[in-house]
Parts: structure tokens; sequence; C-alpha cells
């Protein structure tokens, strides 16, 4: 295949004895490369290379003004700003750079199309009055203000062009519009030279005029990459070259270089479709790994945001990739400690603790976890964690966080803990961020280093530029800025140009042409892009001054996706078939242009495969180390909330059991279930110790509600450690155990009322006795703590207190096997345990004796007994010996069956929760 770049070589060559006195000229530094390499090919002598440049470099040499850093030039625009404005109308630098970097787009589009300021500024401030005056109410101060704004809008650009041109800086607008001025100088001192331009489509109004200067000139040829096609008048790629050829004076006289009449017989084009970005991606990746090699393949990324994606999907065949754009510092992981210091801080000002110097756990745990700074001293760092966590602390001050650890580890981590103090200056916070990034460049390797490298720039660039500046002044502007510089920094790849796999945007394929194209996400809204400009030039302002609109853009991307599919013989285009709520889904119309030049074209919809997963359910072997560790577990003791946990599912009584894995100790910012029902249980538990044996009255229950206040908030203080229960979820939660115990008590005075004679026999009171099972070689002892035992008219009742909501239904139990198959017995299960342990330590008899359960969440059907009865809707709540014996007849069964070597433990499908 001859390339573009190929075939104008040739041609210069041919037409050029002198060529190094040429001057090459292309859109982009990449189509430089290209160049350098057809023209070292194609001669086999030595000769003097000639210069090869870029359009943004050429234009700055023929301007005599370097191209100005657009961090630097908000800064520069920001001192402009404030020259102009009164002190009552200038923003601050957080809310200026907001839209400040829209203005400076504004800017550059004015000058590179050459469009007068004046002229344009006073037909915008002209045409904003005039919407208001068909208002039928006066101005709003917002509208004043806006008008205001763009009366600013002229004095600002004027002293901002004057500030760059005077230190020969600029942005590229202002380089295009001095290029122009200069255009005469730069002609007459450089009449020996031959520029030539290669490649190039859309030009703005500098470029038309440098460019017809120089061709009339006699210094200039220009190579245009065309074809018949585009010279139709209903394709609109060809908007811009039709213009020229028939508009330039220069071609009355001078042929037009040139009409590529290629036309690939033998030519693979393909349609893909493909559900999500994902899978448009992992496709491009399959399709890679058939090649053989990928030597002039490019593939080309319509939406630039997938650079991270692909990156993760190339297959292993790709050995050489040149990667054309840039990797987003916001995709870094690195990123995300600096946005986890400015947050300690910020939440810091946004909870007022700046005078108690005070700072968010959930902040404090984030920095404190950052895989960055583990590399420091990481177990020092989770010593810290583990410890925060324990003391429930909701905000910690730095001396709280310094008083886990020993001296010789705060030494350690002094460049940690000294993250916790924040200086008042900004300048020297900046410097605070660079100095860790210099200490943590000794812990980190390979591609980690490099983006310390370029995160340790950044900061430099702010500090030098606040040094001479000062706009930056708080932290909150300094967090923002640097979140508005992540999004617009990239980390540049090194590689090697010419080899294997072209990795590109969409712009980068200019004047460059592939044997194999595979282009990603060919949608409406991506390629072309949508219709939605971020500017404050109106459409109609904008269409009267002949500067660019979306219109123009559609026909840019277009013209570059003909141009790139041209020449190439494997063309494959994948676009996104999810569609949502704003059509991304649809397909791009280019798509369908070339579906009607091609019927022939292969259509393929795509889906991933889906991969049926049988799950096999876990099973763990009881081995003989498992046996002993079982029968350690069962002759200290075992519970009824353990064997409710083994009826729960097996696997986690044997992670608890066996393997003592116990929950990780969290932060409770909100009061937990199990917090709340600990604080209920010791407020009951110590506002009835006193009445132990004997029986209550109604000034005893009278007593209990006057000191329930009190108790609830030591019992807090207690459980929730240093949790605060003043304010928000947690002040509900304090109101609704207070209500929980008020109810209750009100309950049990209306029962003494009734003349009920109701006596405490126990509280918390600690149960248990040792059974011998047959087959079994020692005894296993069951214990347990229950809540209240007492004696109401003459029953003993065994009472276990619930948080929860318990129902009548889930103490309703006929026959005791379904106790071992479902988890939803286990609370009639344990409550049975209790009074089979009650009466073997007690020797007490089964004449009125009750079990069962008082649930704070539905205290209106009292006392839940077990019920016994086989009728639908009968009761029969005593618990009888016969019907103890028949209960622990299941129990002995559950626990020879975990005891059992033969029966592994097997993980339960479909868990209740």
């Amino acid at each position: 295949m001859d390339s573009f770049i190929s075939k104008v070589v040739k041609d210069v060559i041919n037409k050029n004895t002198t060529i190094k006195d040429c001057v090459f000229v292309l859109p982009s530094q990449r189509a430089c490369v290209f160049l350098k390499k057809e023209l070292v090919e194609s001669t086999t002598s030595s000769f003097i290379l000639s210069k090869i440049i870029s359009i943004e470099n050429y234009i700055q040499e023929l301007a005599d003004i370097n191209l100005i850093d657009t961090t630097q030039l908000l800064f520069e625009f920001y001192s402009v700003y404030k020259e102009i404005l009164t002190q009552e109308l200038i923003e601050s630098f957080e809310t200026f750079s907001q839209w400040a970097t829209i203005v400076l787009h504004d800017f550059n589009e004015i000058d590179s199309y050459l469009v007068s300021s004046k002229d344009l500024f006073s037909n915008l401030k002209d045409l904003k009055k005039i919407e208001y005056w068909f208002q039928d109410k006066a101005p709003s101060k917002l509208a004043l203000n806006y008008l205001q704004f763009f009366e600013h809008l002229n004095k600002l650009y004027n002293l901002l062009y004057k500030k760059l041109k005077k230190n020969k800086f600029g942005y590229q607008g202002l380089i295009y519009r001095e290029a122009v001025h200069n255009l005469e100088y730069y002609i007459e001192n450089n009449n020996n030279k031959h520029i030539v331009f290669i490649g190039f489509n859309a030009l703005n109004k500098a470029e038309e005029v440098i460019f017809q200067e120089l061709l009339n000139n006699n210094l200039a040829s220009i190579y245009w990459d065309s074809n018949p096609n585009l010279f139709n008048n209903a394709n609109e790629a060809g908007v811009f070259l039709r213009k020229y050829k028939t508009t330039w004076a220069y071609y009355k006289k001078a042929p037009f270089l040139w009409m590529d009449e290629t036309n690939l017989e033998e030519r693979n084009i393909e349609f893909i479709g493909a559900p999500k970005n994902i899978t448009q991606i992992k496709y491009a990746g399959e399709l890679l790994s058939k090649f053989e090699n990928h030597q002039n393949t490019a593939l080309v990324l319509a939406d630039e945001n997938l650079l991270a994606l692909t990156l993760n999907s190339l297959p292993n065949s790709v050995k050489n990739i040149n990667i054309t754009m840039g990797y987003p510092l916001k995709d870094i992981p690195f990123s995300n400690l600096f946005e986890k210091l400015f947050k300690l801080h910020l939440n810091q000002q946004k909870f007022n603790k700046q005078t108690q110097h005070q700072f968010y756990y959930k902040d404090v745990l984030n920095l404190l976890n950052d895989p960055f700074l583990n590399k420091l001293h990481g177990e020092t760092l989770q010593k810290i964690v583990a410890k925060l966590k324990s003391e429930n602390t909701i905000f910690l001050s730095k001396k709280a966080i310094e008083d886990c650890i020993s001296n010789p580890e705060k030494e350690q981590l002094e460049n940690v803990l000294i993250l916790f103090t924040f200086s008042n200056n900004v300048n020297t916070i900046i410097k605070q961020c660079s100095n860790l990034i210099n200490v943590l460049k000794n812990y980190v390797d390979g591609v980690d280093k490099e983006y310390l490298y370029r995160f340790y720039t950044v900061f430099k660039q702010l500090e030098t530029l606040n040094g001479s500046y000062n706009h930056i002044t708080n932290l909150k502007t300094l967090a923002q800025f640097y979140n508005q510089l992540l999004n617009n920094e990239k980390l540049a790849f090194q590689g090697e140009p010419l080899k294997g796999l072209q990795l590109m945007g969409m712009l980068e394929t200019r004047a460059l042409d592939f044997e194999t194209v595979i282009i990603t996400s060919v949608n409406e809204g991506i390629l072309p892009g949508s219709k939605n400009e971020n500017s404050f030039l109106p459409f109609d302002v904008k269409k009267y001054f002949k500067m660019p609109t979306y219109q123009e853009k559609d026909a840019i991307f277009s013209y570059h996706f003909q141009r790139l599919l041209q020449r190439a013989k494997n063309v494959y285009l994948i676009y996104n078939t999810e569609t949502d709520g704003y059509g991304s889904g649809e397909k791009s119309r280019f798509l369908t242009q070339l579906e009607i030049n091609n019927p022939s074209i292969k259509k393929t919809i795509i889906n991933p495969k889906v991969q049926k997963h049988e799950e096999i359910l876990l099973q763990i072997e009881k081995t003989p180390d498992v046996i002993n560790k079982l029968k350690a577990v069962f002759t200290k003791g075992i519970s009824p909330s353990a064997l409710a946990t083994y009826i729960y599912n097996p696997i986690s009584f044997y992670e608890q059991k066996v393997l003592e894995i116990r929950d990780d100790d969290e932060v409770e910012e909100t009061i937990a279930a199990n917090t709340m029902g600990s604080v209920i249980h010791d407020v009951l538990e110590q506002l009835y110790k006193p009445f132990i044996g004997v029986f209550l009255s109604k000034e005893n229950i009278v007593q209990m509600q006057q000191q329930t206040p009190e108790l609830l908030i030591k019992f807090f203080e207690k459980h929730y450690k240093k949790g605060n229960i003043e304010t928000g979820k947690n002040k509900l939660i304090f109101e609704v155990c207070k209500n929980h115990i008020n109810r209750f008590l009100k309950q049990e005075l209306s029962l003494i009322h009734k003349g009920n004679k109701l006596k405490i026999l126990a509280l918390e009171a600690k149960l248990n006795c040792n059974i011998i099972i047959e087959g079994i070689g020692f005894p296993i002892n069951l214990r347990g703590i229950v809540d209240r035992i007492d004696e109401l008219n003459g029953s003993t009742r065994i009472i276990d207190y619930k948080t929860g909501k318990v129902e009548a239904k889930h103490l309703k139990m006929d026959d005791f096997s379904v106790i071992g198959e479902e988890y939803k017995y286990t609370k009639a299960m344990q409550v049975m345990l209790y009074s089979f342990m009650f009466v073997s330590n007690e020797n007490a008899n089964f004449n009125k004796l009750e079990s069962g359960i008082i649930s704070f969440k539905n205290l209106n059907a009292g006392f839940l007994k077990m019920n016994f009865s086989e009728k639908p809707r009968g009761v029969d709540s005593h618990v009888s010996e016969e019907r103890i014996h028949d209960f622990m007849i299941e129990i002995k069964n559950i626990i020879k069956e975990i005891l059992n070597p033969e029966i592994p433990f097997i993980q339960k499908e479909d868990l209740p929760f």
C-alpha cells in the first residue's frame, strides 16, 4: 500500500532537486515522524534532512511567540481580571476558574479566525440587551450582572492580549493572529525556502491567510489528501476542500494537489455492534489477538476516555505498542492520596472542628489506609486503624491518633502524622505535598515512580505560579484547582513510534494511513461529537463572524473518518448498541452513509459469552484437628446461639467456632442494632436488680420509670463509647430505646394494677449443664445466659428479650423434628434450651413452667409463649417434662451431626439473610 505521505515524498523529490531547502509542515507531531521515515527510505544516498515541523510549532516560529501553559494562562487571566474589575465585583479564584476556561476558549477562536474583537463583543452586548428589551418586567440584578459580564469581556480580552504579547507568550489563537501580522516580514526573509504543507483539511482563518500568501509568493506548495467523492456537494466531508479549490485565487492558475483516485477492490469492511463500552474494547482485543502481527495496524478510540480500559484489554500477542494519547492523571491511583488529604482538612472546616483540631473518623481511616502511605510503614498504620476502630470515636484529634502508638513509632511515622497539621498558608500546603512525594519516591518502583514524578511536577508548577501570583488563597480553592488539573493534565507515554500497534485518538490519525483500522465507539454524539459547545458565544453570532460551530466540527470528523478508511484494506467499525436516555446506543450516521455506498459490508451484532457457572457449595471436611477443636468447644460450653448459627449455615459455625474468625471492629457512627439491644438489656437488668426475690409493687415500677433516662445515658456511654447521641439518627435511636423501655414498664404496671403477683427470680442468669450423648465419648456442656426468670401468679417464666420483631408464629411448634431444618425455629430452640438448663440446674419441677420471648418491636403482643398445640388456633404453653425430653432428642441429633467426622460442614443454599 502506497500511503498518502509516501506519494507526497516521491512527488516532492521529483520536483525539487534541493530538498534540503524544503520545510515540511504537517498537522501533527505524529505525522512528522512518519514523514521522516519516508524521506529516509526514499533515497539510498546521503543527504541533509529537511526541516520537518508540526503546524503548531511552525506558527510559533512565524509569530516568534511561545505557547503558554494552560495553568499559567489561567493565573495570568485572573491577574488581568483583578486589574479591570472593581473590588466589589471581583469573584474568588475558585469561582473565576469555573468559567474562565470557557472564555479563554472563545478568545482562542476569536484570534484564530481573525475576528475583530471590538465588533464581536459590541455585537454580543447589544444582542443580550435586546433579549431583555422584549421582556415585560425590568431586568433583575442577575440579568444586569450578566449584561455587565459581556461588557467586561472585551476589556479582559484586550488587556490579556497586550500583556501576553509583551512577554512573548500566548495561547494558540494569539500566536496565529501574530503570525499573520509577521507574515510580510517572514516572506521577505525566507525567500530561499520552500514550504510544503501536507495533509491539511479544515483551516482556521489565520491558516488560510498564511497558506494563500505563501502560495501566491511561490514560497510554498500544498498537498491535500482528497478523492473525487469529496467533491460531491452532498458529502459534508469535502466542504472545506471544495471551498479552497473554488475560492482561492492560487487555484485559478495552479493545479490542485491532489486528487487520489485509489479504489481498493479487495476491501474488507465490517460493522460490529456490541453492548456497552467494555464489550467493544474486549472485542477489539479479540480481533487483535487473531492478527499475526500488528505492524501497520491502528486501534482508534473515538472516545478517548476508554484508554485505561483498552490498556487492560490488549492481548499478550501485542508486543510493541505506540500510544499517541496521554494517560489522564485522574485515572492514576496516586491521585486519590491528595484527594483524601484535602478532604480530611476540608471536612474539618465543614464540621467546624478547626478550633478543637479534630477530624472526621472516615477521612482519617481513608487516609491511613491509602496504599501509597502504607508503603512507608503499613504495619504501624494498620495498628493505628485497628485501635481507632475499637475506640468508636467519631471525631479524632491528632493527639488521639498519636496515642495509638509508641514514641519510637511516632518518629517513624513523622512524615504521615505531619499531614494532620496543615498551615493556613496555601503555598506551605503545596510545598508539604511536594515533600510527601519526595519521601514516597524512595518506597516505590517502576511505573509508580513515574506517577510520582508527574505529580511532583504538578505541585512544583503550582508552587511556582502561586508564589508569583498568589491567587490560590485557601484550601478549598486549592482542592478544586487540583481536581481541574487532574481532569486536564495527562501523563505522556514513551515508546517506539514506528513499531507495532498504533493506539490513537481520531485527531492523531491525520495524514496517516494503515492497512488495518479498528475504530471503537462509532456512535452519534461521539463520532461525530455532540452539538453541545462550551462557549459564551451564541450560534448565530458565530455564524455571522464565520467562526466554527458544531456543523463545521461534524464536517471535520466526517473527513477524518472517510480519509482514514480510504486506503485501508481491513476496517472494523465497532459501535455501542446499548441505548439510554441520551441516545448513546444510536450508531453513527457515518456508518449509514458508508453502508449506502458499500452494500456488501458485513454486519455483526455480538454479545459477551455468558458462561454458565454452576455454583459448587463449599464443603469443609472434618479432619482430626477439626474434631479435636470441636471437642474443646463442646467441652468448654456451647450456647443456644452457636447452635442457631450452625442451623443458619454450617460454614459460619465452622468459621466462628473452629477458625475463631470474628467480625472486624468498625466505628459505629450510627448506633448498630446489637448496640441498641445491649443497652436495653443492661438498663432492664439494672432497673430490676434491686427487686430480685420480692413481689413487685406499683411504686417499684414508678421508681424504675424515673431512673430510665439516666441509666440509658450511662449504658450508651458504655456500649457506644465516645459516640454522639445528642443529634441526628442517634438521637432518634436513643428516643426509640427510651420509648421501648417506658412502654414495657407501663405494661408491667398494668399487670400489677390488675392484681397479678409478679416476682423476679433471676436476671441475666448464667445457666449451664452437662449432657451425655450416646456415641460421643465426652460430656457436652450446654451454657447460656437467660435475660429474666420470674414468677407470675405461681407460674415460672423463662423470658428472653428481643429488640427485633418476633411474632407468635415463630414460637408455635408441635413437631420438634423441624428445629434443625429452618432458621426461623431457632428462637423457639433458644428458649426451650434455657428451660432445659433451668430445670436441670434448679431441680425444678415442671408444674406451671412457661418459656418465651418479649419482643420490643411487638410489645402489644405481650409475653410470647411457646405454643405446643396441634390445632391451628389452639394454645398450649406448658413446658412439660415429656416435651423437654422430645426436644432434647433433636438437640442431641444436631450435636451428633456437628461432631460426626463423616459429615462435612456444607454451605447452605438460599440463606434467609
